[in-house]
């Protein structure tokens, strides 16, 4: 699972995200959303412990980020959204390199790697290198690398992003058996349409605090006929500046 405790990133005199307190329990698919500048990518990459907190406290599976970082990170899966690929290993050698920086290795290794990419049709080209492949399939072989070390926790930020929608279906498909098998997900999205259909909660950010946190019922209330966008609309107090035919007929 994932813990947060009055969680903070200040540049300055700028505050990126303000004492956020959530936890994502084991089994949960947990979405968080959030407008441009909310904070959202600045807090998966606090609990991916590429960015050091200004205060607060991250547990990864019961594990203190700060006071063993290593030992927190052993039970995660990161996938950013700009990922970064040694591009003179093959697709095969990239996933070893990925498992070994856990510890894992061998035959179990492999053969976890083989069924990641064939999972997402990236087994003909296992021994080509990654500078041949096109964007989408970095994209899927990033994600092969996240589970190829069994993680008890995966954190993603713009899953479906370059995926085509055969891959897409795969990934959803694969977040929700990793939850139903008592692991957690929690994947930061724009695509409100996938928040709602995939997660158990949804988290909303917005300039650095949770402004709203809760299944679809939860967060409806007593707007029954709400969908997460009117929803997403209402909680940011974003709006549109201009109407869209007066855009038009100018």
């Amino acid at each position: 699972m994932i813990e947060i405790s009055a969680l903070s990133k200040r540049y300055g005199a700028f505050t990126a995200v303000d004492r956020l307190d959530l936890t994502v329990p084991a089994g949960e698919l947990f979405g968080f959303l959030g407008p441009n500048g909310a904070g959202k990518t600045t807090t998966m990459r606090m609990i991916a412990g590429i960015l050091r907190p200004s205060a607060g406290s991250v547990r990864i599976a019961g594990v203190d980020l700060l006071a063993d970082p290593l030992g927190a990170k052993r039970s995660l899966g990161f996938i950013p959204d700009r990922p970064f690929i040694y591009e003179k290993l093959t697709g095969m050698e990239f996933l070893r390199f990925a498992a070994g920086l856990y510890g894992a290795k061998g035959a179990a290794v492999d053969r976890r790697a083989e069924e990641f990419l064939a999972l997402f049709d990236l087994e003909p080209w296992r021994n080509e290198l990654v500078e041949s492949y096109s964007h989408g399939m970095r994209q899927k072989l990033i994600i092969a690398s996240a589970f190829v070390h069994e993680p008890a926790v995966i954190v993603v930020d713009e899953p479906m992003v370059g995926l085509d929608p055969k891959s897409s279906r795969t990934l959803k498909e694969l977040f929700r058996r990793y939850t139903d098998d008592g692991h957690t997900v929690m994947m930061s999205t724009h695509t409100l349409e996938v928040a709602e259909g995939m997660c158990d909660r949804i988290g909303i950010m917005q300039r650095g605090k949770l402004v709203a946190c809760g299944t679809m019922p939860e967060l409806r209330g007593s707007g029954d006929g709400d969908d997460l966008e009117d929803i997403f609309l209402r909680l940011t107090g974003e709006k549109l500046t201009r109407d869209v035919a007066e855009v038009l007929r100018a």
